[in-house]
């Protein structure tokens, strides 16, 4: 071979199971993040059903999630919103 030539060690990183490593954090951040949506939603409905929510409650929801550091969908945001009413409603 010359000295030009590619080896194989040129094709790996010095940790070779990165990607993996990085994959298991994301899905990881994703568990907290629904969980944590799901704790905010629990919390708003709780305060829907004491009186202390007066405005709409999608813009609640979506104040929450943005303290929270949550990003979501505006339509996904409304049909949460919705799903909540619904059950408070019941």
């Amino acid at each position: 071979m010359t000295d030009s030539a590619a080896t194989g060690d040129d094709y790996f990183t010095e940790n070779p199971h990165a990607d993996v490593a990085a994959e298991a954090g994301d899905a990881a951040a994703e568990a907290d993040s629904s969980a944590t949506v799901e704790d905010i939603a629990g919390d708003v409905r709780d305060e829907i059903r004491l009186g202390h929510v007066e405005d709409e409650v999608s813009h609640v929801l979506e104040e929450r999630l943005d303290e929270a550091g949550i990003s979501m969908r505006p339509e996904d945001v409304d049909d949460l919103a919705e799903d909540i009413e619904r059950d408070v409603s019941s």
